[in-house]
């Protein structure tokens, strides 16, 4: 039996070969030290190359199979085409309150985390309070006991807390993710979702993709990849961070397929929901309170976004989806 080119009898269970009591390592022969080698090249040059790319690009890349799954699905091009349904606009709207709450709180906990703190820009990118406003536009002032929580949507919620909680370093993946995402494509979605659901010229309902504190998009995102970038972080860290960024677009995928099942059973808050859900304004409250002016009745009545776009229900939950596919896909394309 031979190992390592050395004669067998003269190995020793550790693979030294024995002269004069003393071991001499075994030497690997030419061919055997060549594919090492090779091989070693190849890992070093590849450690090499991920280093010396920044994170926002490890980023783009490592999400570029997902994002072209969500790119080619029917969900965004319906969006696109303006084929989208003010209740399903509703439950969208809801599950990122949900999601946005728990980044949110969990930014808060890490804004002095060096792990994070390069990142931490509340003024221009946190969106809860925008949330709360398109919600109470849409639900009324009791919102918060009317919308629905998936739990697909609770689990990406718990996602954020653990993440937050107990492995910091990875919350930059959720926040590259979201928010760069919503920022990106965020205009295009805004005149979609208002010219689709009849929305006023003035903004209401769309607060969410409003950003006042962003003066310019494309400088604010370039000066939060810089930063993003200037983290202290190893490369075992890195491909972390990367992973997280991956399971970030599957968690959303996974919302995705809930608000389709909570679409087509028909139901909001475990309730059935009505076919033409009313539009509920600060404007239309005030109407209910005073009464119609005169000769106003039908148009303040009858006017129901939903009432316009008379679609199947196979078709509407469907269109649920457009909404966050779109956000995503969009976003991370521009990123």
């Amino acid at each position: 039996m031979r190992e390592l080119g050395c004669p067998a009898q003269e190995l020793h269970c550790t693979g030294s070969r024995r002269e004069g009591g003393k071991h001499e390592q075994a030497k690997p022969t030419g061919k055997r030290r060549s594919e090492t080698t090779g091989r070693n090249m190849e890992t070093s040059q590849t450690h090499s190359s991920e280093r010396s790319k920044d994170l926002s690009e490890l980023m783009k890349e490592a999400t570029k199979e997902v994002h072209e799954q969500a790119e080619n699905t029917p969900f965004m091009r319906n969006f696109q085409k303006g084929q989208v349904s003010l209740h399903e606009f509703k439950l969208v709207t809801a599950s990122l309150y949900f999601i946005y709450s728990a980044l949110e709180e969990e930014i808060e906990r890490n804004k002095d985390n060096p792990v994070f703190a390069p990142v931490y820009f509340p003024a221009e990118l946190h969106r809860k309070a925008a949330l709360e406003e398109d919600l109470e536009y849409f639900y009324g002032s009791n919102w918060r006991g009317e919308i629905p929580c998936p739990e697909a949507t609770q689990k990406y919620v718990e996602r954020i807390h653990y993440v937050g909680k107990n492995q910091p370093e990875l919350l930059v993946a959720h926040a590259y993710t979201r928010y760069l995402g919503d920022l990106s494509g965020g205009q295009v979605l805004k005149k979609i979702a208002q010219k689709a659901l009849q929305l006023p010229a003035t903004g209401e309902g769309l607060a969410f993709f409003t950003f006042d504190g962003v003066s310019n998009a494309t400088k604010f995102k370039q000066l939060y990849r810089s930063r993003m970038n200037a983290l202290e972080m190893d490369l075992a860290t890195k491909k972390r961070v990367l992973e997280e960024a991956k399971k970030a677009f599957l968690l959303n995928i996974q919302v995705f397929e809930a608000l389709q099942e909570l679409v087509s059973k028909g139901q909001e808050n475990g309730h059935a929901v009505q076919p033409k859900a009313e539009l509920r304004t600060r404007n239309v409250n005030k109407s209910h309170e005073q009464g119609p002016a005169p000769g106003q009745e039908s148009k303040t009545t009858n006017r129901r976004p939903t009432d316009m776009m008379p679609i199947t229900r196979l078709v509407r939950w469907i269109l649920a989806l457009s909404f966050l596919a779109t956000t995503v896909a969009l976003g991370l394309f521009a990123m």
